[in-house]
Formats: structure tokens, sequence, C-alpha cells
């Protein structure tokens, strides 16, 4: 067992803002891991991979699915060859989340897309991926991945709340770790977003101008996933079955839609913590300050928003000690988040 490691971890979100690159250094210590992140940067995706990724690939033959597997694989080991350029690093290892196309456990279905052996053959570098693939078949729902993260890394905050194409919180309970998808949050305001041409809604000014409309609210907040307890998990099917209906056959405007949805993804979150706890935020969506005054006004938690580095690259940071936890034969999907039968080693090694 090594006292340290320098690992990259990889990381590509439903809204597809592009590939996080962390790469941090790790020391061990009597009680998780102490850290510090030596480099990190983001990668833009090019308008065809955003469509590729984000509307084409879960309607593609299967011949065709697997040689995206593959590019985007070997795209992401590029990527990783030019940041290691950049920065002059020597990593031990790379753990790749990959771009979730399908997560449907209950069917016990999912694919992180992003060949990890495509990586290897690219870096030479060892690369752990597919980390959900095991969970689920042993009945969990495969996320969220980062809480074993924040119990680690992060665990003098009482929650832990990421926001970026889904709201995904972790905790301390007397049952162990909890964790659970809150609500669909930038996967929603960047698809109406790109109805009026922008991306996304800068510091939410464009849902400031629109106006909550309860009825429409009250649907949202009514739908039975939010009444089910944890373990549970959202992904892009569910949005498209339930929110976009919703909202797509509310009449609203394009800033009343926002409006109401940043509400209702803030009462949400309200629901799921106790006030005057403290509320560790990370993600894109930190820097939406609208949607983070809703969110403290509801809550009335102690908002904790650390520095941009930790906000923009928590999940990629994480998923880089998700890999020295497999190397080590350390359970890293826990049970008492996903469902699982049983704690497991999440993972699959490629090396040369």
């Amino acid at each position: 067992m090594k006292s340290k490691y320098q690992s990259i971890g990889l990381m590509s979100g439903t809204s597809l803002d592009g590939l996080d690159v962390c790469c941090a250094t790790f020391t061990r210590r009597k009680q998780g891991w102490g850290f510090n992140i030596d480099c990190a940067k983001v990668y833009e995706y090019s308008d065809e991979l955003c469509r590729k990724l984000g509307t084409e690939a879960q309607n593609m033959s299967a011949k065709d699915f697997c040689a995206l597997h593959s590019e985007y694989g070997f795209f992401l080991g590029e990527r990783v060859n030019d940041f290691i350029k950049e920065y002059g690093v020597k990593p031990d290892l790379i753990s790749s989340h990959g771009h979730t196309i399908f997560h449907e456990p209950v069917k016990k279905l999912m694919c992180q897309i992003g060949d990890g052996a495509a990586i290897a053959a690219v870096t030479g570098i060892p690369v752990v991926s597919d980390f959900r693939r095991l969970d689920i078949m042993l009945g969990g729902q495969g996320a969220p991945l980062v809480p074993i993260g924040d119990r680690l890394l992060f665990g003098e905050y009482d929650y832990c709340l990421n926001i970026g194409g889904f709201s995904n919180i972790s905790y301390e309970s007397s049952e162990g770790r909890i964790a659970f998808d809150v609500s669909p949050v930038n996967y929603v305001i960047n698809h109406y977003c790109r109805q009026i041409g922008v991306a996304f809604d800068k510091d939410g000014e464009i849902a400031r101008c629109g106006c909550v409309n309860k009825e429409t609210l009250k649907v949202l907040d009514d739908l039975q996933y939010y009444h089910h307890k944890p373990p549970k998990s959202l992904g892009r099917e569910w949005v498209e079955n339930n929110i976009f209906p919703i909202l797509d056959s509310s009449g609203l405007s394009i800033e009343d839609k926002l409006r109401t949805f940043y509400e209702h993804a803030a009462i949400q979150l309200s629901k799921v913590t106790q006030p005057g706890r403290s509320l560790f935020i990370t993600g894109g969506g930190t820097y939406n300050k609208f949607l983070i005054s809703r969110i403290s006004e509801l809550s009335k938690d102690e908002i904790i928003i650390p520095d941009s580095q930790v906000i923009e690259y928590k999940e990629a940071l994480i998923f880089a000690l998700l890999g020295i936890m497999y190397m080590e034969n350390q359970p890293s999907c826990l049970s008492s988040v996903t469902g699982a039968t049983h704690d497991n080693i999440g993972g699959m090694l490629f090396k040369i």
C-alpha cells in the first residue's frame, strides 16, 4: 500500500459542459485521505461530439454505438495526453467516469460510454473505468458514486451538494452514508435556454424575469420520484418522460418555465435538509446566483461555497480517488447509498 498517489480523474456530466480533467495528489492519513489539486482543466466538446453524446447515441445501431464507445475513449486518452504535456505531470493512474448514455437500474441497464481500454492504449497509463456496472448487477442504483469521496475528503460538512445536470446530496446518518439524486437542474435549464439561442442561464438572469406558475409547480412537486425514499437516482430518460412534458404543455414563456423550475429545484432540496446545518455546494450550478439565493432562502442552511477549483472539479477529484480505492481493493460503492446487496469495489482495470 502506497502512502501517496498522483491520480487523474475524468468527469463528463449530463449538462455536456465539457470534459473535466483533474490531477491531484492524495496522501494517506489515519482517517481518510488528504488531497491537493495539482492542476485541472476543462476541455470543451465540439458541436458534433455534443450531438453524438447528447441526442444521437441512444438511438444508434449497435455497431455505431460500439464505434462511438471506442471513438470517445480515444478522445479521452488524447485529451489526457494533451493535459500531461501541458502540465508536466506523471500520474500513477487515470480514473474515468465516462459519459452516461443509459441509466435505468431497474432494468439492469446502464452504459457510461468511453472505452477504458482505448484510454490506456493512448496514454500507456493504468486506467480504471466502468464504475457503476457491478453495483447495478447487485441490485443497486449504481449512483451516486461520489459519497465515499464526500466522506473521506469533505466529512466536516453536514451536507455535500453537487449541482450539475442533476443535483445530488450526501450526508451521514445512523444507517451510514446516505446519498441520492435530489432533482434535475442544469439538464433542464440548459435545454430551455438552447431554445432561445443561449447555452445556459448566466446567474439566473433569464429566470429572474419570469414568474412562478403555481399550477405547474404543484404538478412538478407531486411527481412520484420525490415521494420515494432513497436509494434512488435520476437519468436523462426520467426527465424526458416526466419534466419536459409538464413544462412543454404548460403554455408558459421560457422565462416563466425557468422561474417555475428553479423554484421546484430549490423546494426539493429544502425538503431533504434540516435548517441551520452546513451545506457544502459544488458543481456548475454554484455559479448560478439566483438559484443559490433560492436554495438559501428556502433551506435556511449555512451555505458554504469553496474555491473555484473544488467547485468545478470536485467530481473529477473524487473519481481520481475512486481509482485509487480500486487499486487498494477498497469498496467505493456503498450499499447504504445505492441499495445494492453489498458494498462493492466498482470499476474495471486496463493496463499495458
